[in-house]
């Protein structure tokens, strides 16, 4: 969504960024460079952004 909020198909809540619960990433990814955003409300993954500088 281009206003900020994650939609979850789990619970089918709308979560702005502020409000989701960040944890390192799955698999390989460099948790210097990538951040997971999860649902506050069930855990479930939202997106996987990139936080790491250039």
């Amino acid at each position: 969504m281009s206003d900020g909020t994650l939609h979850c198909d789990t619970c089918e809540t709308d979560v702005s960024r502020a409000a989701a619960t960040r944890t390192e990433t799955y698999g390989d990814l460099d948790s210097d460079s990538w951040q997971t955003l999860c649902c506050p409300t069930c855990g479930s993954r939202l997106k996987t952004v990139f936080v790491g500088g250039e």
